[in-house]
């Protein structure tokens, strides 16, 4: 069992940049593919950014690419998300979510077996 608690979020004006972190409690961090979601009022999660469990490989949504980072620090057991241009339409709870498979990276919540309790970013114009 791990427990993930996000930080990070908030008020931002467009074009300027957040960083958010999931701080993860128990064992097996580092065997974890991590992954970063969003839903915004009225529309489904979406999946945003991955991470495989080393951080060799990393997967983004299309519309986030060239403007967010995933990383990781498994000495932390902390996962990050470095936003940066943001816009309005990226105003959502973001939420990270563990893969305890750990094999390669997925962009399908399913695919996630814990969750954390979200953070707000609202990015205005």
């Amino acid at each position: 069992q791990v427990q993930l608690v996000e930080s990070g979020g908030g008020l931002v004006q467009a074009g300027g940049s957040l960083r958010l972190s999931c701080a993860a409690s128990g064992r097996g961090f580092s065997s974890y593919a991590m992954g970063w979601f969003r839903q915004a009022p009225g529309k489904e999660r979406e999946f945003v950014a991955a991470i495989s469990r080393r951080g060799g490989s990393t997967y983004y949504l299309d519309s986030v690419k060239g403007r967010f980072t995933i990383s990781r620090d498994n000495a932390k057991n902390t996962v990050y998300l470095q936003m940066n241009s943001l816009k309005p339409e990226d105003t959502a709870v973001y939420y990270c979510a563990a893969d305890r498979r750990g094999v390669g990276v997925t962009a399908t919540a399913l695919g996630y077996d814990y969750w954390g309790q979200g953070t707000q970013v609202t990015v205005s114009s």
